[in-house]
């Protein structure tokens, strides 16, 4: 018989510490609290005994709580049961899984893709996979933490340049030892808590000039931003473009403007009702350039596979499911399944996930009045908010943030918000930069125009004191 560990009444030291540690976060008002939700994601929700309107979910097309999407899903489930039972190389790749993979090559445009279980993990997997000792990683400051994560625990040095700033990361690649070369810039393509979009172009440029790899992490762009939902790299060749055949036009205009700026610009707030726009302004459906033949197809440039080999996306934000992917060449996918730890030893996603998202690529493809209706809200909001003189970011995405300055005043803001029944959690450091906490306000192609102005009717109420500014934060000395 095994005898009992006696009862210890003093904690040990460790223990105590992380009492202190605990206390201390709160005190700096940077504990964090979950929060019991106990319906569908949608804009209204019960947390925990209220019924809130949300603004804070992930969710930009609606489609986590689709009932085809739910259909599909069950339908899997009854098929396949609820787990997968082991990972993709033992016998958890299903014919959904298969399928699944075939479809976001075909969408991004990329020869093939590789599911991973969450974005986290793709991220770690894929870097740590092509990089590692006696390399450098060249990381923007503002990276989600995976990418952060992925660049520390690969065995490479990282070293990350401002953010968005191409002079800075040019000064890193010639300031790099001759002994480290570099093998991977990375960035996200929507940046998550700022909403504003990564210099892509120059990033390709530089990785072709290093002979490194170009990581972009989409997470936030695809399905949203871009022809046909895209994201950031269809989005930024559509904004060159449309900026070329503008000049071209003005070029020939003897006299008269046009009424918008062609990418969402806000002449006005759009009326209700109205779905008009993309959310970068381009009708709904298809890029205009893209019903031209191909031969006649003018983009500025383009963004590719060999100018961002390899693409990260997540599908559990646009797409309303659970998951990631990589997509790139098929020697990239090949590596990946050999050598990405984070991919070989973990269990596969369940075959009803990758089902429900395969249901949730076609809607996102079969019905572009999601993201009309989400740029008609993100144009109709910026209006208002700029009416209020607050101080939004500049962002062409469901992501708008309201800088607040102080966690403090985060807090206030948001707790003020939900006494009027609004849900906008307040993003503190180390989330974000000391001095830039913020109410990240996100849309849903599920809310209204009458919930965004039940929305700036709150903050419209919030105390009014000096702004903080809303430039991108002081970033100290030259990144390292």
């Amino acid at each position: 018989m095994t005898a009992a560990i006696p009862a210890d009444p003093e904690p040990s030291h460790r223990a105590r510490a992380l009492g202190s540690q605990l206390a201390e976060l709160a005190d700096r008002q940077l504990y964090r609290r979950r929060r019991l939700c106990e319906s569908p994601q949608a804009p209204l929700m019960e947390v925990e005994g209220r019924t809130l309107l949300t603004f804070c979910s992930n969710d930009y097309l609606g489609l986590a709580a689709d009932a085809r999407v739910i259909e599909t899903f069950t339908r899997a489930a009854g098929e396949f049961g609820v787990g997968s039972g082991a990972s993709h190389l033992i016998n958890g790749h299903s014919r959904y899984h298969h399928q699944l993979e075939e479809a976001l090559a075909d969408f991004t445009q990329r020869p093939r893709a590789l599911l991973f279980s969450t974005g986290y993990m793709a991220n770690l997997g894929v870097i740590s996979a092509l990089a590692g000792r006696g390399e450098q990683i060249l990381c923007d400051r503002l990276n989600h933490a995976s990418l952060i994560d992925g660049a520390r625990l690969s065995g490479a040095r990282p070293r990350r340049y401002r953010h968005a700033d191409p002079a800075d990361l040019q000064r890193l690649l010639a300031s790099a030892r001759s002994d480290k070369a570099t093998a991977m810039i990375i960035s996200d393509g929507v940046f998550s808590m700022d909403g504003d979009l990564a210099p892509v172009p120059e990033l390709a440029r530089a990785a072709k000039q290093a002979d490194a790899w170009l990581l972009i992490d989409d997470a936030h762009g695809l399905g949203v931003i871009g022809a046909d939902g895209r994201g950031t790299l269809a989005e930024i060749e559509a904004q060159a473009t449309s900026a070329r055949d503008a000049n071209d036009t003005n070029r020939k205009l003897v006299v008269g403007f046009g009424s918008g700026d062609g990418h969402g610009g806000l002449g006005g707030r759009t009326p209700p009702g109205s779905l008009e726009g993309g959310i970068h302004g381009v009708p709904r459906g298809r890029h205009p350039a893209q019903n031209e033949p191909k031969s006649q197809r003018g983009s500025v440039y383009t963004l590719g596979e060999q100018q961002v080999p390899i693409l990260v996306g997540t599908l559990g934000k646009a797409f309303g499911t659970f998951g990631a992917f990589v997509a790139g060449s098929d020697a990239l996918i090949e590596t990946l399944i050999q050598r990405a730890r984070s991919y070989i030893y973990t269990t596969a996603l369940p075959p009803a996930v990758a089902a429900a998202s395969l249901t949730s690529l076609e809607l996102m493809q079969a019905e572009p009045w999601r993201r009309d209706h989400l740029g008609q809200l993100v144009r109709y909001f910026r209006q208002g908010a700029a009416e209020l003189g607050l101080p939004l970011m500049p962002s062409i995405t469901p992501i708008q943030p309201l800088l607040a300055g102080s966690s403090a005043r985060a807090l206030d803001w948001s707790r003020r918000l939900e006494a009027r029944g609004l849900l906008v959690p307040a993003i503190r450091p180390p989330t974000v930069p000391q001095g830039h906490a913020r109410l990240r306000i996100s849309f849903s192609a599920s809310h209204r125009i009458e919930d965004i102005d039940r929305l700036l009717e709150a903050l419209a109420a919030l105390p009014t004191t000096d702004h903080p500014s809303t430039d991108h934060p002081k970033q100290g000395a030259p990144a390292t």
